[in-house]
């Protein structure tokens, strides 16, 4: 897969995530995550949108990523309520300056190790901001979005370090 067509899937697999996060709440309002907690309805995708931006970053750069919140942003506003759109681009719009500001500079130390504290700031700032702005109870649903988000982002950090181990053992038995 050349560099062109992975930039081309990360770009639009994170405007997918959004417009999912956003349709889901949309018409499921909030739904059990496990626990003995509820989120929105779309929560996961929106803490795929969050591991997504890491990769988009990586392929396209920082501005690409805001490019991408607006388009996702905008989007969202033909599928999904007006006020949960808005709250969407508002929060992610913050949450991704966030999770950037963290992930750029840790990004040097290894993939991993930049993007878990960058999401996990990215996904608490998404969850308040979006709560508050969409009418949602804010600190009651908080544990639950988090939770949701974590699963979101503890899958596909799994399988990158799973797919990395398998490479590196089959790199260390071809030598």
């Amino acid at each position: 897969m050349t560099a062109l067509h992975r930039a081309v899937l990360a770009i639009v697999g994170y405007v997918a995530t959004l417009i999912a996060a956003n349709w889901a709440t949309s018409h499921y309002g909030l739904v059990p995550v496990g626990f003995g907690q509820t989120a929105t309805a779309g929560t996961v995708a929106a803490g795929g949108a969050l591991m997504l931006r890491n990769v988009v970053q990586d392929q396209l750069g920082r501005y690409a990523v805001v490019v991408a919140v607006l388009f996702g942003s905008l989007l969202s506003a033909l599928t999904s309520a007006p006020a949960v759109a808005l709250a969407s681009g508002c929060a992610v719009l913050i949450s991704e300056l966030a999770d950037t500001a963290v992930y750029t500079p840790l990004r040097k130390r290894g993939w991993v190790r930049a993007v878990i504290p960058a999401t996990l700031l990215g996904a608490l700032l998404d969850t308040v901001v979006f709560l508050h702005l969409a009418g949602f109870p804010v600190w009651p649903q908080v544990p639950g979005q988090l939770v949701g988000k974590a699963w979101a982002v503890a899958v596909p950090v799994a399988a990158v370090l799973g797919v990395r181990a398998i490479r590196s053992r089959r790199l260390a038995r071809a030598t």
